[in-house]
């Protein structure tokens, strides 16, 4: 199985407000990069939507080590809850539903298909990669008129 490197971000101009996402993929010597948004929207859907974008360009399934600095996105993965929430029918412990339900479903979908482990890294901190994706975020973001 191909091992992938996946660095993701996501923006909101206001929250909701204009957003972007960034992703890069590193397979080899290889790089890809993508980015999109959405004239009304929210950090952590676009925080999601890099996640998907990147996971769903893969044209099989890979071993993927995937690098965010989102803990909406990581730990949501990591500490079970994305597990729980399904399980529960999309309900949290605190048994309010689940936000993004349907983008959360697309990003179990692609766990199905793709090994992937999560790793938190701390933003806007000097990590190459993070501060590109932020780049592209933010400029897909800035895209939108205000």
């Amino acid at each position: 199985m191909k091992h992938v490197d996946i660095y993701t971000d996501g923006a909101c101009r206001g929250n909701p407000g204009r957003g972007g996402w960034g992703a890069i993929l590193v397979y080899g010597e290889k790089e890809k990069e993508l980015s999109g948004g959405e004239p009304m929207t929210t950090n952590n859907r676009m925080e999601l939507m890099a996640a998907i974008a990147a996971l769903e360009a893969l044209k099989e399934p890979c071993d993927i080590t995937l690098t965010s600095d989102s803990k909406y996105l990581t730990d949501a993965v990591n500490k079970g809850w994305l597990a729980s929430w399904k399980k529960n029918g999309w309900v949290k412990a605190d048994k309010k539903p689940v936000l993004n339900v349907e983008l959360w479903e697309r990003i179990d979908g692609l766990l199905n298909i793709h090994t992937v482990r999560f790793v938190w890294v701390h933003g806007h901190r000097g990590h190459v990669y993070n501060e590109r994706c932020d780049v592209l975020a933010t400029t897909f973001a800035d895209s939108f008129s205000e």
